[in-house]
């Protein structure tokens, strides 16, 4: 079976953790995946320090849910928005598990399959730089630490992933540990698109 195939197949028999109660507000988030030398990539954006929120960090393109925006709307929207990528050059393969972030908003990831070349245009005021990463480097333990820390008062993991200069963290980092794990993927299968 092929990675598409595969995601569509995993997504599409699993029942998504979805959080009814402690958020004040709703967001989405697009997990662009993208083929780039015969292995998968996650796209992923290097906030600005300009940005109201988690200013620096590495994160999935997306945002906060307007009105009462369908949640895939709010991911693809908010791609656009800050790398150029439109809908449709997305092909949507299925939503995620419901995710609190520290600042209290219901993150609701979706997987989005892109083709190359990616017509990427960084939105300069809150994206300042656009990342392509292998999701092998996520399968790789020695690029991998947890610390445990003390959120909204309680102890939870945090994942941290190091990919050159970088540090993948928080939110981000779970999702996707969460998303290979649910995959299987990183044990030895076809993962050609």
């Amino acid at each position: 079976m092929n990675f598409r195939d595969q995601v569509r197949a995993k997504l599409g028999t699993l029942r998504p953790r979805e959080l009814a109660s402690g958020f004040s507000r709703e967001a989405a988030v697009l997990m662009p995946i993208f083929e780039h030398g015969g292995e998968p990539h996650f796209l992923l954006t290097r906030r600005t320090e300009e940005v109201e929120t988690h200013k620096g960090q590495i994160s999935f393109p997306g945002g906060m849910r307007q009105d009462d925006e369908p949640l895939e709307q709010t991911a693809l929207r908010e791609t656009f928005e800050e790398v150029g990528i439109g809908s449709g050059r997305i092909e949507i393969l299925g939503r995620f598990h419901d995710y609190i972030s520290i600042t209290e908003y219901r993150v609701t990831p979706f997987v989005g399959l892109m083709e190359e070349p990616l017509p990427v245009m960084p939105q300069p005021r809150e994206v300042a730089e656009v990342l392509s990463v292998p999701l092998q480097v996520f399968c790789d333990p020695n690029r991998m630490r947890v610390e445990r820390l003390h959120r909204t008062g309680r102890a939870v993991d945090v994942y941290f992933y190091s990919y050159g200069t970088y540090t993948i963290w928080g939110l981000t980092a779970r999702i996707i540990k969460d998303f290979l794990e649910a995959l299987n993927y990183g044990i030895p299968s076809d993962r050609s698109f």
